[in-house]
């Protein structure tokens, strides 16, 4: 009955994806980061400057509009190079590859910040479903879908250690009205306030962790603790 509940609600689409991604993605990427990282500064030294931006900055637009070249979603992101590439057998295919794209992000100053980014997958599949009419998503839906998968996601990866320090996830929520460089000034938010938290360890002080532009608080909205995907026995099996 619980299970029947749950997928009338759609409630297991988000919280299903959200845990592919770590296991399948996040889970595989994230611990070599930092590594692809610092041999990209050895070859560049001036480039990634702030250590604190060494991680994967992870795209979460609530309205689950991906476009798959940043360069044309803003003109202000310039691609650079791909990092090192991790080579791997998964699931029957040999030497899979996985790899991230270096960008320059151009300030309203005109100055450049540099960083790994890209969106977070699966919200393609949400925006996907929401114009499928066998999945009978209305756009409320996917909505509330996308923060339950941001919800998700926050959480699975604040109780991973493999994965501790090396992603940041940019929750954002687009203008009504279209502004072309929205979205490099919401990452360049980001990387400032990781510039800032830098800056702060190396004076010694107690860095203060920035909210980000949409924390969990507000995106909690119309969603309840009990409004969660829960197992379907409570005796442990």
């Amino acid at each position: 009955e619980m299970s029947e509940m749950s997928e009338r609600s759609k409630q297991n689409v988000a919280h299903g994806l959200a845990w592919s991604y770590y296991v399948g993605y996040l889970k595989i990427v994230l611990p070599r980061v930092k590594k692809s990282m610092e041999e990209f500064c050895r070859a560049n030294p001036n480039v990634l400057a702030c250590s604190k931006t060494w991680k994967l900055h992870i795209l979460v637009p609530l309205s689950c509009d991906v476009c798959d070249d940043l360069e044309k979603a803003d003109s202000n992101i310039q691609y650079v190079t791909d990092l090192t590439e991790t080579t791997l057998a998964r699931a029957g295919t040999k030497k899979r590859v996985y790899k991230h794209s270096l960008y320059a992000i151009r300030d309203e100053e005109n100055q450049l910040w540099h960083c790994a980014v890209e969106y977070a997958t699966p919200l393609q599949s949400l925006y996907a479903m929401s114009q499928d009419e066998c999945a009978a998503f209305s756009r409320e839906e996917r909505l509330e879908q996308a923060k339950l998968f941001y919800r998700t996601l926050e959480e699975i990866l604040k109780g991973s250690k493999e994965c501790a320090d090396a992603y940041r996830l940019i929750a954002y929520e687009e203008p009504e009205e279209a502004e072309s460089h929205f979205l490099s000034r919401e990452i360049v938010w980001h990387l400032r306030q990781e510039h800032h938290e830098e800056i702060a360890v190396l004076e010694g002080s107690h860095p203060h962790t920035p909210s980000t532009a949409l924390d969990s608080a507000e995106l909690n909205l119309q969603i309840s603790v009990s409004d969660l995907p829960q197992p379907l026995r409570t005796d442990g099996f």
